[in-house]
């Protein structure tokens, strides 16, 4: 294992960052222009008691204003055989055509068959560089069995079950 600086080498950061597997989340958000989801794989746990998570959306991100001060969202654990809502949602931020997919609380969109989902209201942003923590305050959770989709060095992985 070579060590490097990130700012002098930050391709080389990505890369080392991207060594790390993690989930597939969808968030989605009510709002004027009609439900908005996005593709996020920065979300954790935070707390038990308050049942708190977070997630971290690019300050670039042409969707970003749609989420920061957000009151209300959901986060959807994908299942590993969700990469097509997974992608569509990468490309497209209304990407709902075609989905199972309800209005729950709040107006907020709830995509059906996913792994689990967090109801959340909105508890604390903070400035995190280049992104923004947000972490919501879960409202309601729901989970069913099976196995998440999983992303690590740039592509899709999957777990044996």
């Amino acid at each position: 294992m070579n060590a490097f600086d990130p700012i002098d080498d930050p391709r080389r950061f990505r890369d080392a960052l991207g060594a790390y597997a993690t989930g597939v989340t969808i968030v989605t958000v009510p709002t004027d222009d009609g439900p908005v989801g996005i593709t996020a794989n920065s979300f954790a746990s935070v707390s038990l008691d308050p049942p708190l998570v977070l997630w971290s959306p690019a300050k670039s991100s042409k969707r970003f204003n749609y989420f920061s001060g957000a009151p209300h969202f959901a986060i959807h654990i994908l299942d590993a055989h969700q990469q097509e809502i997974c992608n569509g949602f990468t490309k497209n931020k209304h990407a709902f055509d075609g989905l199972d997919w309800v209005t729950g609380a709040h107006d907020v969109p709830h995509i059906r068959g996913c792994l689990a989902r967090f109801e959340c209201s909105l508890a604390a942003e903070h400035d995190a560089g280049d992104h923004t923590i947000i972490v919501g305050r879960v409202t309601g959770a729901s989970v069913r069995d099976g196995l998440p989709l999983m992303f690590q060095g740039g592509r899709f992985v999957s777990l044996k079950g």
